[in-house]
């Protein structure tokens, strides 16, 4: 089996961590893309053009490996919610939640810099919330790990609790479907296990 490299051209510590927890090192390689200057009324439009661009910006700086990039965003009524801009907008975010479901939606683009092949798609999961008083709100906004998150919110840390459930690829809410990585990656003849260090 010939063994890959995969660089991941983010620079988020949540999709660090999850290729790390499944077996993979990645290089990671920020794109410096705007994302604020890619604007679609479609959440997973939006996703998959962001990924796409990510990877891209990558793939044009380096020879040989694969590369990844991902973005997700909150799909709340059909209306993106990325990071919170701040504390105040964090707080009324998750107050608006509260009791209602939205799909965490994130796009991923693989590109193959030794042959130009791509795969992409994107991942989709129900996020349902629970009830937080906004004492508790307060107090997790205060943390400061909201404004580090799509929608303000992640299954793997502090707001954990708020979350009464998924319907769906769980590492996908963490920032990255770890499934949908395995997909992509055989559409390009690759085996995840040969990312495996």
């Amino acid at each position: 089996m010939v063994a890959h490299t995969l660089i991941l051209a983010s620079a988020s510590p949540a999709r660090l961590r999850l290729l790390r927890d499944a077996g993979i090192e990645p290089v990671v390689m920020v794109s410096g893309v705007d994302e604020d200057e890619v604007v679609l009324d479609d959440v997973s439009e939006l996703v998959a053009e962001l990924a796409r661009r990510k990877a891209s910006a990558v793939a044009a700086l380096v020879d040989a490996g694969l590369v990844l990039g991902a973005d997700s965003l909150f799909d709340l009524d059909g209306v993106a919610a990325g990071k919170p801009v701040d504390p105040a907008d964090a707080v009324a975010r998750l107050r608006s939640m509260r009791g209602r479901e939205g799909v965490l939606r994130t796009g991923h683009c693989l590109i193959d810099t030794g042959t130009g092949r791509r795969a992409e798609g994107v991942a989709s999961t129900i996020v349902r919330f629970g009830q937080p008083s906004d004492a508790e709100i307060d107090a997790y906004v205060a943390t400061g790990e909201p404004m580090h998150v799509a929608g303000g919110v992640t299954i793997d840390g502090r707001s954990a609790p708020f979350i009464d459930g998924v319907d769906g690829d769980h590492t996908n809410v963490i920032g990255l479907s770890l499934p949908l990585l395995r997909s992509l990656l055989a559409e390009l003849d690759v085996e995840i296990t040969s990312l495996w260090r």
